[in-house]
């Protein structure tokens, strides 16, 4: 069984908007505003490419990511494995033929199937709607969070407002840098059966 990750930059306030500078939201480019970069901040990014086994995104972040990152030298990693979209809309004519083997999931019952399979971790970049959506089905298995020492209001939430029961994290890796952004990795804890 593979694990499902979820990787985020995320302001203390929940919110995962436009964190690199995308059109549309007001705060955006929140993560290198007035905040000092420091590498080792940005580590767990490195490994997560090294480590996954293939990306798992929504379709927005689909589009936005496809035209830009297979020509980045930063995500060499990520065109060399599979990826998969979750999206009711997508068509094979929308994807870029430049990034390498693509598939499309309709379903969140297509991602548990996926989950069933052999490989490496299942890796969720961006893709707001789908990590709401995929929490409240309890299929994520782990979270890579930068906490960003921001309030910023309004804007698309990591989390839904979903009336559900509660859900224990275990806190598996956390570090506080100078700038003030915070690494955390928690595990979801899967209750006894």
């Amino acid at each position: 069984m593979r694990t499902l990750i979820t990787t985020a930059f995320v302001s203390l306030d929940g919110v995962v908007e436009a964190p690199g500078g995308e059109p549309g939201y007001r705060n955006s480019g929140w993560t290198f505003k007035d905040i000092d970069f420091l590498p080792e901040a940005y580590e767990i990014k490195g490994r997560e490419q090294e480590e996954a086994g293939a990306l798992l995104m929504g379709r927005v972040s689909y589009e936005a990511f496809s035209p830009v990152w297979p020509g980045m030298a930063e995500f060499a990693g990520y065109k060399a494995m599979p990826k998969y979209v979750v999206s009711t809309t997508l068509t094979e004519d929308g994807l870029v033929d430049t990034w390498g083997e693509t598939h499309i999931l309709r379903s969140l019952d297509d991602v548990a199937a996926l989950k069933e399979t052999e490989g490496g971790p299942l890796i969720v970049h961006g893709s707001a709607t789908l990590n709401r959506a995929l929490s409240d089905a309890g299929l994520i298995d782990r979270y890579h969070l930068l906490v960003f020492p921001l309030l910023l209001g309004a804007g698309k939430r990591l989390f839904s407002a979903a009336d559900k029961d509660t859900r224990h994290l275990k806190l598996v890796e956390h570090e506080a840098f100078p700038n003030g952004i915070q690494k955390n990795v928690f595990d979801v804890i899967r209750p006894a059966r």
